[in-house]
């Protein structure tokens, strides 16, 4: 079975610029697009009151996924959902597979975070699977070619995702740095426990050109990703992404959803196994 990304349009700015993002990341590693719009339809939506949904008539979706479809330079199939996206989302996953989901990040600039109900972290509490966010500011959609993993020094699993992870960092045949931000005080070498923990997941294993590590310190682990993970060094961010920081009550506190909300590159989750 050929190699998909699922990705998700409204027709609006952001899930255009990640529509250009998701096409050249699959021409660049093999893969078809698999186009889903979701009529987010339900009274119960929070974003119905924000003005943030498409209120497009069936034929007009029709039209419009036909139209981008035709534009595309890599193999497209184009699907419509219904109610919530997280739920069309796993659908979707469930009948085509993809090595990645992929959305742009609307501007949330005016909103404070723990208000924000953004559909990826809807997903990751649904149904965690591997997700490419692209911000909307984006400047450049060409592949990624300098790639930033940062991890926290435990180990990790990425269960029945890790061949796909792996067959994806490799094909981009990127440069990859693996980044410990140190909260407490820590010998100025890298941890060899943090280098471990990447190693025993085999994502190292089939990448073209050497790993690098970097240890910065920082008080707060996402403040030192956002302050690493900047255009002028990196392409694109990867989080490991532990249940515990998803399922809690407090999620918009924790370091993936502030790193997701905030990054000024795309960013790749992996779900770690429980």
């Amino acid at each position: 079975m050929a190699v998909s990304l699922l990705i998700l349009t409204d027709f609006f700015q952001a899930a255009n610029r990640a529509l250009d993002y998701a096409s050249n990341l699959a021409g660049a590693i093999g893969a078809r697009l698999v186009l889903l719009h979701v009529r987010r339809d339900s009274v119960l939506d929070p974003e119905m009151f924000t003005g943030q949904l498409s209120n497009l008539s069936k034929e007009a979706i029709d039209l419009a996924l036909s139209s981008v479809a035709h534009n595309l330079a890599v193999p497209v199939v184009a699907e419509i959902g219904h109610g919530r996206v997280a739920y069309a989302v796993a659908d979707a996953v469930s009948r085509h597979h993809p090595a990645l989901v992929v959305l742009g990040r609307p501007d949330y600039s005016d909103m404070p975070d723990e208000l924000v109900q953004s559909t990826s972290l809807d997903i990751l509490r649904t149904s965690p699977y591997p997700m490419l966010v692209v911000p909307h500011t984006l400047a450049s959609t060409k592949p990624p070619r300098r790639l930033l993993l940062a991890v926290d020094g435990e180990d990790f699993s990425l269960g029945e995702h890790a061949g796909a992870a792996r067959r994806l960092l490799a094909a981009l045949d990127a440069e990859l740095t693996v980044l410990h931000v140190a909260t407490r005080p820590t010998p100025a070498e890298p941890d060899p426990a943090v280098w471990d923990s990447v190693l025993q997941t085999g994502l190292a294993v089939d990448l073209p050109t050497q790993v690098h590590t970097r240890t910065v310190r920082y008080r707060s682990a996402a403040e030192g990703i956002l302050q690493v993970a900047r255009p002028e060094e990196f392409d694109l961010v990867v989080l490991i992404a532990r249940p515990r920081s998803f399922l809690g009550q407090l999620f918009h506190q924790s370091v993936t959803a502030q790193v997701l909300l905030r990054s000024p590159i795309p960013v790749l989750v992996l779900p770690a196994a429980e």
